[in-house]
């Protein structure tokens, strides 16, 4: 029997409300027996109100296809609308016969389409720098052409919500306002409209449950999340759920490290006090104290009981510390650790397990169980990431050899040295290990990332009463084997890590000065043994000319300063390999020309010809920003003793009546420096944190002969941050912030002091890693003074000093720095001078002792 087109019943069944609260049905025509359902065969499938959507991918979606035999009533059509909402197109789906003829039907399915997304404007409370801030955090979600549906609009008000929440905005509101759109057919415009209200502070956090451990303990575990305080400067006081969730583990990890494994937060709550004010509850559970009983070891077979067990230093009655054990079983920041004893012996699969069992009420027994593996020896070492630097200059500083056994300590320290080099990120550095158990070798791989390494200097300072303009170039990775390689010059020779610096400063004609010095680190190729080379020559006058009219300027005064070094340098493998000698010699040779404003006699010449030696210890993580490790350095420069040694052949002098020309025509001298450099991270098991720097310097220069005098060359400076950048005499200008440029100097003439102590110590915290733009923030105190005399030396009484600072490096000017300080006493000789100062300094080490 045929059936009209169109008729319209009873729905078969309706989906479930939970499709958004959207329209979906299944219509069949008239004379359909419910109870006994028929099949039939789909003879044709129209799709209507499809405007954006592809009607076969319709028909594909449904699932139903012409021929297709369906059961009516039955579940396949109520199937083909679930496939369709699925696709979360539609607003409304319906399925109806649209005529039957004998055991064929045909299926009329009818669809509206959810809008498109046209444009989506911000606007609100908020600033353009705000609003292109959330744009940029909705561009992973919204684009133009998708569906608009109620679950992307509260994913987008989500989104907005958390964005402002992190800045400390707890109370944002965002109203989206739906219209159609101008420009695209079938799509709305939505008008993200944002109220971030006020922005509230963490008022105060209130613990609950909590007796043995004290609030104020509690509270400094939270590192990210702290109370307001008038004092705090370096973290906001702020309220942010990611930041929470970790300080929650760190709290309880406090908990575990004192003994409390049972420890657990039962409740936290967060509330608003005031309209910009929060609060945070947090109830503690904090259950018993647990300790250590018995531990004992299995599957050892390499290291004895005994040898483990003075690794692992805890005692039967001590307080469990989860932490503890860790750091003694897997890696130990402050010594030894069992993992690091197996794995620098070659056992690369070396595996261990503490597993815990309770004793009593408060006791807990541990069996360290060790699977020791076998020894793997290193099969292939290769480097990646390397374009600029050669592979020899990397080997040369790598320490695991192929044929040797794997070794853990040993790829940490080629790291290190890695990063020492400055040619590379430090960040980046990686070891990939490739084990191979048929031949019991393991392929290692390091993974570098080249970064600039040379500089370019181009400044100005005010020394001498003078304007003074530099130019410096330093090309930290050259290659002299290169220099006539036209191909390898970008734009000069680089890649086998030698250094090259050229330096010229001038204020026209009152100053001029030239450097060049040239480092190969790796003398020979073979040993780390370096050969340093520099030469300089100097011009200073009254600003007059050499030649008027043809003629010799009998008006001009000048200086003029001609002088060499020659420095070798060895890397001693005893007490350990972190320590270096240098020795060297230098020469100045100085010619006076009516000039008296340096020196106590006018014209003449005279010769600085010195021995050099250094013993240096420098196990620091990083050139840049050292996190870990120490410096140390003792130094002597020395002349021979011309006189005494005149004397012992015979000759006399009759000091009486020499004038200071004859004095310093060969100038005598022995001058003594020790400087120490500390650096601390102040909470290990974080990537960035605050870094401790301790330092302290000493400096004396002494006579041979008293009757000679001291001489005025090679004197201590000390003061402010002077950029003068003269190379006179051989003088050591030190940096004193929060006073004047040199005025810390006694005596207070031109010729310097003998002797001068300086310490300090700094709080650094970095604000950016980037190699190409390494940023830090300091704060510090400083102390130091010279003397007069040698005798009067007394390294505690000294002038202090306290202030601020930032540290930029750019890989292409070095260091540059801006610092404010404050000075804590008033100089004898400058009382009235101002008490604070803000100085200006270029260089990694300008102005330390």
């Amino acid at each position: 029997m045929r059936i009209p087109t169109l008729y319209r019943f009873l729905f078969l069944w309706l989906l479930p409300a939970a499709l958004n609260g959207l329209h979906a049905q299944v219509q069949i025509g008239k004379g359909v027996d419910y109870a006994s359902p028929k099949p039939y065969k789909v003879a044709g499938i129209t799709i209507t109100g499809a405007t954006i959507n592809d009607v076969q991918a319709i028909r594909m979606f449904a699932g139903i296809r012409e021929g297709d035999e369906v059961m009516i009533p039955g579940d396949r059509i109520a199937k083909a609308i679930r496939n369709l909402w699925d696709q979360h197109l539609f607003s409304e789906v319906e399925v109806y016969a649209a005529e039957f003829r004998g055991n064929e039907v045909y299926l009329v399915i009818q669809v509206k389409e959810l809008p498109r997304l046209g444009a989506w404007p911000i606007d609100g409370d908020i600033s353009r720098s705000e609003a292109n801030a959330v744009r940029e955090k909705l561009l992973d979600y919204l684009r133009s052409g998708q569906v608009v549906n109620e679950n992307l609009k509260n994913t987008c008000t989500n989104i907005i919500k958390t964005h402002f929440a992190e800045k400390g905005y707890h109370a944002v509101s965002v109203q989206i306002a739906e219209a159609p759109d101008e420009v695209m057919a079938n799509a709305v415009r939505l008008n993200f409209r944002i109220k971030k209200g006020a922005k509230m502070k963490l008022a105060s956090i209130d613990f609950a449950g909590n007796e043995a451990l004290s609030d104020k303990r509690l509270k400094r575990t939270l590192k990210n999340t702290k109370e307001q305080r008038w004092y705090r400067i370096f973290k906001a006081s702020r309220y942010i759920s990611k930041e929470y969730e970790e300080d929650k583990g760190k709290l309880l990890a406090l908990y575990n490290k004192e003994g409390f494994r049972n420890a657990k937060i039962i409740a936290d709550s967060l509330s608003v006090i005031a309209a910009n004010r929060l609060k945070l509850d947090i109830a503690m559970s904090e259950g018993k104290k647990f300790y250590f009983r018995n531990i004992t070891f299995a599957g050892n077979i390499k290291y004895r009981t005994g040898q483990l067990d003075s690794i692992i230093g805890i005692r039967k009655g001590e307080v469990y510390n989860l932490e503890l054990l860790e750091n003694r079983l897997y890696f130990n920041p402050a010594g030894r650790d069992i993992t690091s004893l197996y794995q620098d012996d070659g056992y690369l699969s070396f595996q261990i397990y503490p597993f815990e069992t309770l004793v009593g009420e408060d006791s807990i027994d541990v069996q360290i169980r060790m699977s020791e593996g076998k020894q793997y020896r290193i099969g292939s070492v290769s480097v990646t990431g390397n374009s600029k630097t050669n592979d020899h200059v990397i080997f040369r500083e790598i320490r695991t050899r192929p044929g040797d056994l794997f070794n853990r300590s040993e790829i940490m320290r080629t790291q290190r040295e890695l990063a020492a080099l400055g040619y590379f990120n430090p960040e980046a550095f990686n070891v990939i290990p490739s084990q191979n158990p048929e031949s019991g070798t393991v392929d290692l791989q390091y993974v570098v990332e080249e970064k600039p390494s040379d500089q370019i200097e181009l400044s100005g300072g005010w020394g001498g009463g003078r304007v003074v303009g530099s130019l410096g170039l330093t090309f930290n990775n050259f290659s002299l084997r290169n220099i006539f390689n036209g191909p390898s010059w970008n734009p000069l020779p680089s890649g086998d890590g030698q250094r090259l610096s050229i330096r010229a400063v001038t204020n026209g004609l009152f100053f001029q000065s030239y450097q060049l010095s040239f480092t190969e680190p790796w003398l020979g190729g073979k040993k780390p043994n370096s050969l340093s080379v520099s030469a300089y020559h100097s011009v200073q006058t009254n600003g007059q000319r050499r030649f008027e009219d043809g003629e010799r300027n009998p008006n001009r005064q000048s200086l003029f300063i001609t002088g060499g070094t020659v420095s070798f340098g060895k890397r001693l493998q005893k007490p350990d390999d972190y320590f270096n000698m240098f020795a060297g010699v230098s020469y100045q040779h100085f010619l006076l020309d009516k000039f008296g404003s340096f020196f106590s006699f006018t014209d003449g010449r005279s010769n600085n010809l010195a021995l050099t030696g250094t013993l240096e210890r420098n196990s620091t993580s990083d050139p840049i920003f050292p996190t870990s490790g120490s410096q140390v350095n003792i130094s002597a420069k020395v002349t021979l003793p011309y006189r005494s040694i005149g004397e012992a052949l015979g000759n006399t002098y009759d000091y009486a009546s020499m004038t200071d020309q004859d004095r310093f025509r060969w100038v005598e001298y022995h001058k003594w420096k020790f400087t120490a450099k500390w650096y601390t991270k102040l909470n290990k098991h974080k990537t960035h944190n605050f870094v401790l720097s301790t330092s302290a310097g000493f400096g004396l220069l002494g006579t041979y002969k008293s009757e000679l005098g001291k001489a005025p060359f090679e004197r201590f400076y000390l003061g402010g941050v002077f950029l003068s950048g003269f190379l006179l005499d051989g003088r050591e200008i030190v940096n004193l912030r929060g006073y004047d440029d040199l005025s810390l100097t006694a005596p207070s003439d031109r010729v310097g002091s003998p002797a001068i102590a300086k310490y300090g110590v700094e709080l650094r915290y970095p604000l950016s890693t980037n190699p190409n733009a390494y940023i830090y923030t300091l704060a510090f105190l400083e102390a130091g003074k010279t003397w007069t005399n040698v005798s009067e030396f007394n390294p505690f009484n000294v002038y202090r000093s306290a202030g601020a600072g930032l540290r930029i490096f750019l890989p292409m000017f070095g260091m540059l720095g801006f610092d404010y300080g404050w000075r804590l006493d008033d100089p004898a000789s400058n009382p009235a001078m101002s008490r604070g100062q803000f100085h200006f300094s270029i260089g990694m080490n300008m102005g330390e002792l």
